[in-house]
C-alpha cells in the first residue's frame, strides 16, 4: 500500500470564515465547496508528511498546521493587512528556516515558514 495523500480537516461552524485567511491571504485557491465543506489547496506536487511534535520548537507551542511559503515577507505582509496577529517571530530558527506563528479565523494556529 502507497499514501497518495493526507487531507488536514479543521472543525468549523462557519466555514466561509476560513476564506478570507487560505485563500485571501495565503493564495490558494478553492478547489471544492459544497456549502458545508470548503476545500482550499494549491495544483503543487506536495510530499506527504505528518509532522508528531512535543513542542513547537524554541519554546514555542505546537502549531496545528505548517504552510510552506516561498516569500514569508509577503505573507507576513499579507497576514499584517488582512488583520491577522502574528504570536511568533517572524525569526530565523537554528534548524534553517524563517518562520512565524498566526491564528487563523478558526482560532488554529498556523506556523508559516520558508526553508533559508
Amino acid at each position: 500500500m502507497k499514501v497518495k495523500r493526507i487531507v488536514t480537516n479543521l472543525a468549523a461552524d462557519k466555514v466561509e470564515a476560513a476564506r478570507a485567511f487560505y485563500e485571501g491571504v495565503l493564495g490558494l485557491d478553492a478547489l471544492m465547496d459544497m456549502g458545508w465543506i470548503v476545500t482550499f489547496g494549491a495544483e503543487e506536487r506536495m510530499q506527504v508528511q505528518i509532522s508528531v511534535m512535543s513542542e513547537g520548537g524554541s519554546g514555542t507551542p505546537v502549531p496545528d498546521i505548517s504552510v510552506e511559503v516561498d516569500d514569508l515577507d509577503e505573507a507576513l505582509r499579507r497576514c499584517k493587512s488582512g488583520g491577522f496577529a502574528v504570536e511568533y517571530g517572524p525569526t530565523d530558527e537554528p534548524w534553517g528556516v524563517r518562520r512565524f506563528y498566526v491564528r487563523d479565523p478558526l482560532g488554529r494556529l498556523v506556523n508559516i515558514v520558508m526553508h533559508l
